[in-house]
This record gives structure tokens, sequence and C-alpha cells, in this order.
């Protein structure tokens, strides 16, 4: 079966103790299976900005990205198709700004309604908004096809990653130098990397920071999503190619630190890890997520 990927973006818009959620049209993967409003981004477009335009198409209110909630992913399979589509979904809580509130017409969604936890524990929900409500997560009806959609084109890449600022009970700071023939090479980065077909964000995190460190980590909390648009990126094919990166990234913590050790798993794109304590990473050429995390320049 092919594997293919995509990347959404959803919210959580409360009033009270009610929560505002779509229901899938006919166009739908699941034709009448509630959801919180979101959808997929488009190539480049921040998942912040993702989440703003997709409330405004399917419900008609405005709202503005209030924080962060969770980073999960799913496979949807569709046997007619040959394909396992699987999904990383961002999830943001939000807060209207203005419009009002109406139903999508002629697309994926059909109906916009605010249910109380009681109420929507009677309707059929997609397993990602049960679990983030909180409620027992069902069997979704089998689903054997739907209108055709393509992969991505060839010189056009999405790529999902998971990150940590991972540190130790001493407050020092984790981090993993890029090999020679990789993009910053040289650079110190975050431990992490792209996620696997089927993976769940965090577990990919914890998988890259044993390859690339040799260290057990858990996670601590999300701290922030990174877009990253380069639309003349060196691909692997040697030739331009127009890419678009969504990283999430995590505080982590390793409570039994050991010495930072590349392991054969890694792939050959770390070249070194190694724990540094705060003040010395202003010293360090680092990367643009790097910097994002721990707040520091480098030099």
């Amino acid at each position: 079966m092919e594997q293919r990927r995509r990347i959404g973006a959803y919210g959580v818009c409360r009033d009270g103790e009610r929560v505002l959620l779509v229901r899938g049209s006919a166009a739908a993967d699941f034709p009448g299976v509630w959801q919180l409003p979101g959808g997929g981004l488009d190539h480049a477009e921040h998942p912040e900005a993702a989440v703003v335009r997709e409330f405004a198409e399917e419900t008609g209110l405005a709202v503005e990205a209030a924080g962060l909630r969770d980073a999960v992913a799913d496979v949807t399979r569709f046997p007619d198709l040959g394909v396992a589509l699987h999904t990383d979904r961002i999830i943001f809580d939000v807060t209207p700004t203005g419009g009002t509130l109406r139903d999508e017409v002629d697309q994926t969604t059909d109906l916009a309604a605010w249910f109380t936890p009681a109420e929507a524990a009677g309707l059929s929900l997609l397993p990602f908004t049960a679990e983030l409500l909180g409620l027992p997560v069902t069997p979704l009806p089998a689903r054997t096809a739907r209108a055709p959609f393509e992969p991505a084109p060839t010189d056009r890449r999405q790529r999902f990653a998971a990150y940590g600022l991972v540190t130790d009970p001493a407050g020092r700071v984790l981090l993993t130098m890029i090999a020679d023939g990789y993009p910053g090479a040289g650079k110190w980065h975050l431990p992490g990397g792209g996620t696997d077909h089927g993976e769940q964000p965090a577990a990919g995190l914890l998988r890259e920071l044993v390859e690339e460190a040799g260290q057990l980590g858990r996670v601590v909390d999300l701290l922030a999503v990174d877009n990253l648009h380069n639309p003349a990126a060196l691909g692997p094919e040697g030739r331009p190619l127009d890419w678009h990166g969504v990283r999430v990234i995590y505080r982590v913590r390793v409570d039994a630190p050991t010495e930072a050790m590349v392991t054969e798993l890694a792939g050959g794109s770390t070249a070194r890890a190694a724990w540094f304590a705060p003040e010395q990473i202003s010293e360090l050429r680092l990367t643009d997520v790097a910097v994002l995390a721990t707040g520091r320049r480098g030099r």
C-alpha cells in the first residue's frame, strides 16, 4: 500500500463548557463524522495561519491562536486506492475575534455547532477529536473510496519533524552537530528529525534522541511550532526543490544523562552530540530552530 502524508492544523474553540465542532459532508473522508475545525496546510503556509483560514472557511468565525495544545498523528487507509494516508495534526487553542457562526457550503464540512462534552459523547467523532475531548474513541465506519487525490509534485516537498529542547538535572542542554554534506553542516542543532509513517511526533523525537545521542528522555511539554519554507532548496537528486518544513519543538528531560554518543542508527546526518552549560551555547554556531528553542543567538 502506498504511503502518503499530509499536515493539518486544528483549533479548540470554547464557549464556557461548550466546544465548537464541524461535521464532515458527503465530500469528506468520513461523511457525518464530527471533528475540530481545521484541515490541511497549503504549501508554505504556517500552521497558525492555516487554523485561522480553516476556521473562517468552515465556521465563518475570525479567530486567533491562543496557544499550542498538542501534536498527534493518525493513519487512514483507503483500500480501493491502495493508499495509507498519515496525517500529522497540530492543535491550537483559539479565541474568536469576530464573525458570525455559519455552516460551510459545498465543501468538506456541512454543519458547525457548539456541544458540551456530554452532548459530544453522543456524536460520531474522529478519533483525534474524541481523544482530545477526553471521550472514548470508537471505530470509524469503513471508508473504501473518496474523491481522488494526488501525491505532491516531485519538485515540491512538505516534511513534518519533531525536535527537543533537551536538558538534564544539572540544567545542561543537549545539542547535535549537523554532518558534512547536509544543510547547515557544522552547526549545532536540536536533537530530533523527521517522523516515520504511522509514528506519533513525541515517539519519533524520543527515537531520534536515542539514535543521535544515546539518551533516554521523557517529554515534558510542547513548546512551539516552527515553519520553514525554502523555495530553492537543494533536493536529494541534486536539483532545486520547493521545500516546506513544519517542526514541533518539545521540552524533554533526561533524568539519568550519559556521555552523548551518536549511534549507527542516526543515518549519517549527525556528526556529534554533546551536553553544554547554558552559558556555553552563546559561543556556538546554531541552527535557527536551536536559536528559537534556547533563546540564545549563538555566533
